[in-house]
């Protein structure tokens, strides 16, 4: 036989299938090697098995499709009678399942897209949110500062700078009665990393007598510069040092920013 009638025949599907017997195998494999046309036949029809799991329907002819069949039911008997789908078929499943996949792609693009602008709505959301109550709390420090100085039963001390920074100042606001003391610390400079100033009630009389009252955590973070302490009911003066971060026991003098007398 010729190329041709070989490819018409329907042995190289056969061949691929392994349902020759060995001496059809032999001549087919030697004559692959010197025939182009039948090599690619064979690679044609070995493409085409991969593909059938998924397309459904041989890739081969009508006529060839029937000489296998025949072929193998001398072999193994009766085969079951299946219909190959027509080409027309095939294409329009290949134009469902590729319309079907575009479709999917798109819905799953506008749904990333709405996730995403959701996120940043969330996003927004969050922002805001976080800007309202920061202004809620500036707004209530504000208030706080001017309920403090404006309250007539305060009693305000001033303390003046000391050796450590002429410079500094603050002012003490006590009210006797509620034993409140709020400390007003804007004329005090920025403290240094790991430091913090510290507030002290002092007596004078028979003995200096410092007690601490508080520190003034969250320099930084309060605009105000007005910290509310613990309470004192005999304060004879008030003093503010710069101590190592958690406080200390009894004052640093060598880092008295400021003092005052009541």
């Amino acid at each position: 036989m010729n190329t041709t009638e070989y490819i018409e025949s329907g042995n190289l599907e056969l061949y691929v299938y392994g349902l020759l017997n060995e001496s059809e195998t032999m001549e087919i494999s030697a004559l692959a090697k010197t025939d182009g046309a039948i090599q690619n036949e064979i690679i044609s029809i070995e493409k085409a098995i991969v593909n059938l799991s998924s397309s459904f329907s041989p890739l081969i002819s009508a006529d060839n499709f029937e000489k296998i069949k025949a072929k193998l039911e001398l072999k193994h008997g009766k085969v079951i009678e299946m219909k190959p789908k027509s080409n027309t078929s095939q294409y329009l499943s290949w134009a469902a399942s590729i319309a079907l996949l575009i479709g999917v792609g798109y819905q799953y693009n506008k749904l990333n897209d709405s996730n995403s602008k959701i996120n940043s709505v969330e996003q927004e959301k969050s922002s805001l949110q976080k800007s309202v109550v920061d202004l809620e709390l500036k707004n209530k420090q504000t208030a706080t500062a001017l309920n403090v100085v404006r309250d007539s039963k305060n009693t305000v001390v001033n303390l003046a700078g000391q050796t450590v920074d002429p410079t500094a100042s603050a002012k003490i606001y006590w009210n006797k009665d509620t034993q409140t003391v709020y400390v007003d610390a804007s004329g005090l400079p920025e403290p240094p990393a790991g430091k913090v100033y510290q507030i002290w009630s002092l007596k004078l009389s028979p003995t200096l007598t410092p007690t601490s009252i508080g520190l003034l955590d969250n320099f930084t973070g309060n605009n105000e510069r007005l910290f509310a302490v613990s309470g004192t009911k005999d304060a004879e003066a008030f003093g503010i040092t710069l101590e190592p971060a958690g406080g200390s026991k009894s004052p640093t003098m060598e880092q008295l920013y400021t003092l005052g007398k009541v």
